[in-house]
């Protein structure tokens, strides 16, 4: 097995390589192309034959697996290309493992820890996000076929499925990271894969801090308002970093309280005991028995909890959020996608009313002024760094209008001679007006962290 991982890890830096080396590989065929086909194929059927009688507990896996499947592999190469070089073979064996036990050619970029994204653009088209910035990679997959195999392969142990009745599906790893899949008729250039990757360690406000994405005043301050059950909407573009940072809020929970988390598909990663995940549910092939966000928010109201979390409001379940911050469930946590804090209050409104009610827009704003305390405005700046740009009180109304003031920004001061964006993060001296509702849970907050 040493052997396996030293070609594994060489077989990461090739994989990786740039946009010319991808193109050099493309002008060249693989000669070794069937012979991969039959052997993947021939090791497929000798597993089945040798696990079809056998109890789920009896089934080889991790190192017994790929020691299984590297011995068949030899056993086919002997009979079929007893003179294929030596290097050929071990490539051959890799390929093999990684379509049997993983996921195929994406496989190695799967467990590269400096990639946080890939994007998978039909059968000859990867690329991958690495520290902020996209590159292509070397990595292609056979066909489309290839491709819809390793969809199939991530959302089938979930229940789910996709076909040209359902061409669309989102789904998660076994790690946690987040999967969405689109396949034709919808996408004109194949099969689509992407991947959002999260650590295997969540990260920590320290985390953030380190990064650059808030400041340690700024964390203090949010520390406090989860603490003291302020609900707090996380507002943020694509890829902004949105989902980490309700994962490091949700950490400043106290874990004597129940925690309902309600997602698309789940990938909150919560330290605390008392947990519920809910994941929404798409139709059967007959077009029945779908559970959405909605459903589960409404029935998690039923369920005691002292905090929901809702991954990302998208729909009429904005509705129903608003009604549970305004009826006890204080210190409710969730994310929208929006470009300013008072864009993301837009986006409610407009969320609220696909719900089918017809309610004025002012008694709207009012449910909203009322339902949520602070808005987290996170931006993805252009050399792919994260920042919280804002950190914004919702005040009140002022007769049609709500009211916002910001606690803290960022001022962007421009980029420097490496293309760096550079800025600092700024208290602008106001002191919020739910001061006192963190007096009241007994957060204490020091009035210098606001100069």
């Amino acid at each position: 097995m040493s052997l396996l991982k030293r070609l594994e890890k060489e077989r990461h830096i090739k994989a990786t390589q740039g946009a010319g080396e991808q193109n050099k590989q493309q002008c060249v065929i693989d000669p070794y192309r069937e012979l991969k086909i039959n052997v993947h194929k021939e090791v497929i059927e000798i597993l089945d034959m040798e696990f079809k009688d056998k109890k789920q507990e009896e089934l080889l896996k991790g190192e017994e697996l790929s020691e299984r499947v590297e011995e068949l592999v030899n056993i086919i190469v002997d009979k079929d290309a007893a003179n294929l070089p030596r290097t050929e073979r071990q490539k051959i064996t890799l390929e093999v493992l990684d379509e049997v036990v993983g996921f195929g050619p994406i496989e190695s970029l799967i467990k590269d820890p400096d990639i946080s994204e890939i994007m998978v653009n039909g059968a000859n088209q990867v690329f991958v996000e690495r520290k902020g910035k996209l590159e292509k990679t070397a990595v292609t997959f056979r066909d489309d076929q290839h491709v819809l195999h390793i969809i199939d392969k991530i959302v089938s142990p979930l229940g789910r499925r996709i076909d040209e009745s359902m061409p669309m599906v989102d789904a998660r790893l076994p790690d946690g990271s987040r999967v969405n899949a689109i396949i034709p008729p919808l996408s004109l250039i194949g099969p689509v894969i992407t991947i959002r990757k999260f650590s295997k360690d969540p990260l920590t406000i320290s985390d953030l801090i380190r990064f650059g994405t808030l400041s340690p005043k700024m964390a203090a301050f949010l520390e406090a308002c989860v603490k003291a059950r302020l609900n707090i909407i996380i507002s943020g573009g694509t890829g902004s970093g949105k989902t980490s940072t309700l994962n490091v809020l949700s950490s400043f929970i106290p874990h004597s309280e129940r925690i309902v988390t309600i997602e698309d598909a789940a990938e909150l990663q919560l330290c605390q005991e008392h947990v519920i995940t809910l994941e929404s549910r798409a139709p059967n092939i007959e077009g029945k028995g779908a559970i959405t966000i909605r459903d589960l928010v409404r029935n998690a109201l039923r369920m005691r909890p002292e905090r929901i979390i809702v991954g990302e409001v998208r729909s009429g379940e904005a509705l129903d959020m608003l009604q549970a911050m305004n009826t006890g469930h204080d210190g409710s946590l969730t994310t929208g996608h929006a470009n300013s804090p008072r864009d993301i209050l837009s986006r409610l409104e407009t969320m609220v009313l696909m719900a089918g009610m017809d309610l004025p827009i002012r008694a709207i704003r009012e449910q909203m002024t009322a339902a949520f305390d602070l808005i987290v405005q996170q931006s993805r700046l252009r050399d792919g760094s994260r920042k919280i740009t804002y950190l914004t009180e919702v005040v009140g109304m002022e007769q049609e209008i709500i009211t916002l003031q910001d606690i803290f920004i960022y001022e962007n001061k421009g980029v420097d001679d490496h293309n760096k964006m550079q800025g600092n993060f700024k208290a602008t001296g106001v002191r919020p007006k739910f001061m006192e509702k963190l007096f009241t849970a007994g957060v204490h907050v020091p009035d210098d962290l606001f100069m």
